[in-house]
């Protein structure tokens, strides 16, 4: 049965999204074997070439490669939008994006402008067709409910965010003047609190009740909270670069306490599950939605206490906890429930009434999920104790974290096979059927 409310008819290939997913995980791989190589110098400032390069395979490699994968999939389904040239534009956007995050962790790393400059002419594109072939889908939505005023604000922000990396990117590249720090920090803020939470927020109205059988969420957070956190956001940026300090830091704030009501309301939905046997993904949104509340209160802590912002540990900290914390527990969680659920639904379309499909829970049993999301909350774990002891924690933060990324590519890529060995055996299965069809017909007209 699906679930209510969808349209899988308007779907695209399996392929679409597939390679966005089975791309991600690796990223997560890579990013550890740098946290190995750089040992816990990187931990000394997040401005460190490696600590910048660290940063971007998590929020490129893997957050944006799903977050694209998931648009492309989720547009046609429940907004009732189809993205035009779905394969084409999973190319074009997939391809460059890999090989850009790829070169601009290089260039991070070797400080060379031709990688930098390189990995703009790769990122650029990329994003460019996701925002064209998003946005013209995007726009088009019949029904502007909570999810569609969510992902709308999202890609708005992502535009921003995207401008604003271009321009860092001509600044060491073509040595563009930039008020560099602030530059950055717009990009940084812009990027988890416009795009990425707020993308979350918008993809959450709908699975949080679909898949975790709780009640809606409150009709004046799904419509009222994406253009109100965008509208502060752009208040806090004109502060900024106005260098009004009380001001932006009263803005900060309420973009904190904004956060916090979105983490809490999810708790609380999540408390008042009807279901009451435990949902093997029901931990990564647990995990995700306190680490954004702790992320939340940090950041209102640092708002008001200046002094604890310019420490090490708290810079760290506030990378840590939204980053990984927040964003890669909820990737990871819906992935869980995507990739089996689509492989599922594209085998029942493929060899409707030809042959057995298996269930969900066969293409990925629940035990392989828990057990990784064990080592994810130790890789979270350690990961912010390293923030606090660099010398102890790092390089157990560094193994945990590409034995998660590596147990999560594991089983999406185990999916994906089950998917493929079915759908063989269906198709010749058919096929023996046809041709003993045809040997019966030639029999009785003999």
């Amino acid at each position: 049965m699906m679930p209510a409310g969808l349209s899988f008819e308007q779907a695209p290939p399996f392929g679409v999204p597939l390679r966005f997913f089975l791309t991600a995980p690796w990223f997560l791989v890579l990013a550890a074997a740098l946290l190995l190589w750089q040992g816990p110098d990187i931990f000394a400032s997040r401005w460190l070439p490696a600590t910048l390069a660290l940063t971007h395979l998590l929020t490129l490699g893997f957050m944006a490669q799903v977050m694209l994968g998931a648009l492309l999939q989720m547009l046609p389904v429940v907004v009732g939008v189809v993205v035009p040239w779905p394969r084409l534009t999973a190319t074009l956007i997939h391809v460059p994006l890999t090989l850009g995050t790829l070169a601009l962790c290089i260039a991070f790393l070797s400080g060379t402008p031709d990688w930098y400059r390189g990995a703009l002419w790769l990122l650029g594109p990329s994003f460019g067709v996701a925002l064209t072939a998003i946005h013209f889908a995007l726009w088009r939505a019949p029904v502007a409910g909570g999810t569609v005023i969510a992902l709308r604000c999202a890609l708005g922000a992502l535009l921003v965010v995207v401008g604003l990396g271009l321009c860092l990117g001509g600044y060491v590249g073509w040595g563009l003047w930039l008020p560099i720090v602030t530059t950055t920090n717009l990009h940084a803020v812009w990027g988890l609190v416009g795009w990425t939470a707020l993308l979350v927020a918008g993809v959450a109205y709908q699975v949080v009740p679909m898949f975790q059988i709780t009640p809606s969420y409150p009709r004046w957070l799904s419509r009222g909270f994406a253009p109100l956190m965008v509208t502060i956001l752009v208040a806090w940026s004109i502060f900024v670069l106005a260098g009004w300090g009380a001001a932006a830091a009263l803005t900060s704030a309420v973009l904190a306490i904004g956060l916090a009501i979105f983490a809490a309301t999810t708790l609380y939905l999540l408390v008042q599950r009807r279901r009451k046997i435990g949902d093997s993904t029901l931990g990564y949104w647990r995990a995700s939605m306190i680490s954004l509340l702790a992320s939340a209160l940090l950041w209102l802590a640092v708002s008001w206490i200046p002094a604890l912002g310019s420490t090490q540990p708290a810079e760290l900290l506030l990378g840590i906890l939204p980053i990984f914390g927040f964003t890669v527990a909820v990737i990871n969680g819906m992935l869980y429930k995507i990739v089996p659920f689509l492989a599922w639904f594209h085998l029942q379309a493929q060899l409707f009434q030809r042959a057995k499909v298996p269930t969900m829970k066969r293409l990925l049993p629940d035990t392989a999920i828990r057990r990784q999301f064990w080592a994810y909350l130790a890789a979270l774990l350690l990961l912010l104790a390293a923030a606090l002891y660099p010398a102890v924690f790092t390089y157990p933060a560094a193994l945990a974290l590409g034995v998660t990324g590596a147990w999560l590519g594991t089983n999406l890529l185990g999916v994906w096979r089950m998917y493929r060995r079915v759908v063989q055996e269906g198709s010749a299965g058919s096929s023996a059927v046809t041709q003993s069809a045809v040997v019966l017909d030639r029999a009785r007209s003999s």
